[in-house]
């Protein structure tokens, strides 16, 4: 025989049950709170279900005529010193040559060709984050300053003393020089007639020579979507304050901006052709948007973290994906069907009925579901009205109740396909053992307590289900129950913390006050 246990000795065995479930409680969260913290770090999730991030192409077409009997190589940047930027792929067309892939550059080479050659280097990126113009390249070791004559020499003193009397630091100074407007005499005899950007950045990196400041050509792309160009952008990247910065040659702006990507530093040509005369290096660059989930991958092998997301659920086929992230939101509506019984005290028909009530709902629309409910519920109460007249036995009478809620939906079907009542197509998402088993629970409770009790208890269980309803419904507590799962780790806890919770519910305060009142007097 079970020993029967004191209340003093049930009550000391509650409090160490909830001590150990506070403390699981409490572990949950740190886990959860680390996991979700690895997942936006390393995986780049977020909370909201729309965030995308921006997946940008950029392609080179290098165009040229072949040289004859002469072999050709082709040599191409990479943009893989471009701070912020991840590469996705890279992919070389050049048909009938070989293909090498080095540290800084792509190089293309083959026998001599007859015709006029295309090669095409197109490189996808993700995720820039500025890098502030700071690059880990080491320093410079020794500053090349340029030779000039005595009348150079003396121009470029004061170009110097002219730089002074603009705003910023040195570097800035001299690039606000050569971006006045009007351009004072002396800055325009020493650039070029017909002056390029590469000619202002030459111009730059020589007076900077001349101040012990060394400094290089960067060229990139801007991301700008659907954008074409011949020539690349220049910029200054100069050694300045023991770290390389880099400067944009029209406003002096310190910084790589969040659209540029990197494809060449310092004396290398962005492309070389050997075999080729007449080359032509055209830019492309096209954006296209992908979401946090499908990019999630990329980030954790370009992070080394590959392992721990194949062995997660976002690495299995997409249909698996659909099915469990609805199963991720259940424990949540489990919680609030907990709540709603335990604390608040709402009766309702069965544990579980409420939530599959919601689930119903989100197939069929709200509206429409909850008419459907209603009907079948009506239709259904009077034909067990009439079983029990017969006094079948409970087996066959359910059964009996199953079948002609079968025959409802597919009544309702047929008149809303017909009708094109889309109201009544709703009723082919209920489950059938569910609603036959609520119109036998209703039933029983209408004999034993009451209609008033039993349309009680639909109703209550309706409520709870219209709340759970507008819980699962909402895409970002999906989204965010789905992303970071975990969560439901936390809510198991909550759920057995609130199995130990044995004080008065909402309703029964309301039930008792009277009580309450009378030992007060």
């Amino acid at each position: 025989m079970l020993k029967r246990l004191k209340p003093a000795k049930i009550l000391q065995r509650l409090k160490s049950v909830r001590v150990i479930l506070t403390i699981g409680l409490f572990l949950s969260i740190a886990f959860a709170a680390y996991s979700m913290h690895y997942k936006i770090r390393y995986w780049g999730f977020s909370a909201s279900p729309k965030q995308v991030a921006d997946v940008w192409t950029v392609e080179a077409h290098v165009s040229f005529k072949p040289v004859k009997n002469s072999p050709i190589t082709v040599s191409i940047s990479r943009p893989v010193a471009a701070g912020g930027f991840k590469i996705l792929n890279e992919t070389v067309v050049a048909n009938g040559y070989d293909i090498e892939e080095k540290d800084d550059r792509i190089v293309v080479s083959a026998k001599p060709k007859k015709k006029d050659q295309s090669i095409y280097y197109r490189v996808l990126l993700f995720d820039n984050v500025d890098s502030q113009g700071q690059t880990p390249d080491a320093p410079p070791q020794k500053v090349q300053k340029p030779v000039l004559d005595e009348g150079m020499k003396a121009v470029t003193e004061q170009l110097l003393e002219l730089a002074k009397e603009q705003e910023g630091d040195s570097v800035q100074q001299i690039i606000a020089l050569f971006n006045q407007t009007p351009m004072e005499q002396i800055v325009t005899s020493f650039l070029p007639t017909r002056r390029t950007e590469k000619d202002t950045a030459m111009a730059v990196i020589d007076l900077l020579a001349l101040k012990g400041i060394s400094s290089r050509i960067i060229r990139g792309v801007k991301l700008e979507d659907k954008k074409k160009t011949f020539t690349p952008d220049v910029m200054i990247e100069a050694y300045y304050k023991k770290a390389w910065r880099i400067y944009n040659i029209t406003t002096g702006k310190e910084g790589v901006p969040s659209n540029f990507i990197i494809f060449q530093r310092g004396g290398n040509s962005l492309v070389d052709v050997s075999g080729g005369v007449d080359s032509v290096t055209r830019f492309s660059v096209m954006k296209s948007i992908s979401s946090s989930f499908k990019m999630a991958g990329h980030r954790a092998r370009l992070t080394d973290n590959q392992f721990w997301f194949d062995y997660s659920v976002y690495s299995l086929p997409l249909n698996h994906q659909s099915a469990l992230k609805w199963l991720t939101i259940f424990p949540l509506a489990i919680l609030v069907v907990v709540l709603m019984r335990n604390v608040v005290g709402i009766p309702t028909m069965g544990t579980f009925t409420p939530m599959l009530i919601s689930t119903a709902l989100v197939q069929t629309g709200f509206w429409a579901g909850l008419l459907c409910f209603a009907l079948i519920i009506t239709l259904g109460l009077a034909l067990r009205s009439l079983l029990s007249k017969f006094n079948l036995l409970s087996v066959p009478r359910i059964s009996a109740v199953v079948v002609f809620v079968i025959l409802i939906i597919q009544f309702l079907a047929i008149i809303g396909y017909q009708w094109r009542w889309d109201v009544a197509s709703s009723a082919l998402f209920f489950p059938i053992i569910i609603m036959a088993w609520v119109i036998e629970r209703a039933s029983i409770t209408w004999e034993e307590e009451g209609a008033k009790n039993a349309m009680r208890e639909i109703i209550y269980s309706v409520l709870v289900a219209i709340i759970t309803y507008f819980v699962i419904v909402n895409e970002t507590i999906r989204h965010v129950m789905f992303a970071f799962n975990e969560l439901n780790l936390v809510l198991l806890f909550i759920i057995m913390l609130l199995g130990t919770y044995t004080g008065y519910r909402l309703t029964e305060l309301t039930r008792f006050a009277p009580l309450v009142r009378k030992g007060s007097k």
